[in-house]
């Protein structure tokens, strides 16, 4: 699990520097870490998330990961907003959200690691 906290914008264009950004026919969300958050040019914002990744490669063709994931942070009380990528994939959970969710990934036999802040 990353030390930064994310937040999740509605952008007019593409966020510098973003964890991810997300475009659809209808708006640009971006995720970035909160210290790199300018409100300026966005039209809604969720702050205080934290990132869990899944540190490997799930196969495309793999059937109900997610679903284990996503039942066991429901069973605990949690909201996740998920995002993947070619080859990862990570949650976001509240900050308040952490150790109950750390605690449903261990309870389903993942094991969780803390990863120390980035360096600027």
């Amino acid at each position: 699990m990353a030390a930064e906290r994310y937040a999740v914008l509605r952008a007019a264009r593409p966020c510098a520097r973003a964890f991810a950004v997300i475009r659809d026919d209808r708006e640009i969300t971006c995720v970035v870490e909160e210290g790199r958050f300018d409100p300026r040019g966005c039209s809604g914002a969720e702050v205080g998330w934290r990132r869990i990744t899944f540190d490997m490669v799930l196969p495309f063709d793999l059937v109900g990961f997610f679903a284990h994931v996503s039942t066991a942070m429901a069973k605990a009380g949690v909201s996740i907003f998920t995002l993947s990528t070619y080859s990862t994939d990570h949650i976001f959970v509240k900050e308040e959200d952490l150790k109950p969710a750390v605690r449903a990934l261990e309870g389903i036999g993942l094991a969780v690691l803390e990863l120390p802040p980035k360096k600027a």
